[in-house]
């Protein structure tokens, strides 16, 4: 491989997952937010190739060069949690994808190396709002239009799995494909509207890149084993999926631990729970028992002792209604 070659290689592999070696920082911390925002940060892509521009929002910080720097920074923060805990306070929300764009901003805002000159910057025409531009920063290679999302499919059983198409939501009213659709399309062509022009310059910002970071989990069917989505990314992170009548022959090949259900605003970094609260198997079994065989989809997470009394995740699954994805 060529000098040139290899150099943009190396520059490809930074822009997409520039901290490779902090994959397990957030077992590590004990604070959940802290925990959650370790997790945006370092976690790697759910698609190598989306459709469209993608550049981690950190690839030209100076934590980039120096990842130490952002270990320590994070690990300061566990033990004084404060300034994220108020920044989150400001904007209590229980949408997932809005918990994850305001733990980006609070790092964007402290990351060295970056200038955060905008977030959710509505585009209008005429008093009707267009949408909008979720992050605009200015970093060592010049002013990017940032679109973040969180997203969590799961993949099918008989259908082909490669395409991407095929993977829902757990709530089966969202795609992968669909989604993926709209930010090459939609919110990343936003920035080079004449309404959005308009607006920029107002922030005395001229031309911009726009790019895509896509986080989150992919889910395959436990019963029947499928392929990766095309466009996957090689360390994306995943899980299982299952119907509730098949939860008695999975619970058996499973290993030791507890399961625990998470409730929606925990589903980004791994569980960790303190031993006073975490279920016990009755428990579980009880709450097990409880649920309708229709209900909706919920994330479980089997949990193994770890140190100081707390519990980590070491596996997750979604346990879905017996006939789903066909709920109507």
């Amino acid at each position: 491989m060529g000098e040139t070659a290899a150099w943009q290689q190396t520059s490809y592999a930074r822009s997409m997952n520039p901290f490779p070696d902090l994959h397990s920082l957030p077992r590590t911390l004990r604070h959940g937010a802290v925990r959650d925002l370790a997790w945006a940060l370092v976690s790697p892509p759910l698609m190598s190739e989306p459709g469209a521009a993608q550049r981690h929002p950190l690839a030209g910080s100076a934590w980039a060069d120096h990842p130490q720097r952002l270990r320590d920074w994070l690990e300061r923060l566990d033990h004084h949690s404060q300034p994220l805990d108020q920044w989150l306070a400001q904007r209590r929300s229980g949408r997932l994808g809005l918990y994850y764009e305001r733990l980006w901003h609070f790092a964007l805002e402290q990351a060295p190396g970056i200038e955060l000159l905008a977030r959710n910057l509505p585009i209008r025409d005429a008093g009707r709002t267009l949408g909008e531009l979720d992050v605009l920063l200015r970093d060592n290679a010049g002013v990017h239009h940032l679109e973040l999302a969180i997203k969590l499919y799961l993949g099918p059983e008989q259908a082909a799995a490669t395409d991407p198409g095929q993977w829902l939501g757990p709530g089966c009213h969202d795609r992968l494909g669909s989604k993926l659709s709209h930010l090459a399309t939609h919110q990343l062509p936003m920035a080079a509207r004449a309404e959005a022009q308009s607006a920029l310059h107002a922030l005395g910002i001229g031309q911009v890149q726009s790019q895509l970071w896509l986080g989150g989990y992919l889910f395959y069917p436990w019963a029947n084993a499928c392929s990766s989505p095309a466009g996957a990314g090689a360390e994306h992170l995943r899980g299982h999926w299952l119907r509730h009548r098949d939860w008695p022959r999975f619970a058996l090949e499973r290993g030791p631990g507890r399961w625990q259900m998470l409730e929606r605003q925990h589903w980004l970094a791994p569980a960790a729970i303190a031993e006073e609260a975490l279920w016990s198997s009755a428990q579980f079994q009880h709450w097990r028992a409880g649920l309708d065989e229709q209900s909706p989809a919920r994330l479980l997470v089997r949990l193994e002792p770890s140190s100081a009394g707390i519990w980590q995740e070491v596996e997750r699954v979604f346990l879905v209604a017996d006939r789903w994805p066909d709920l109507d």
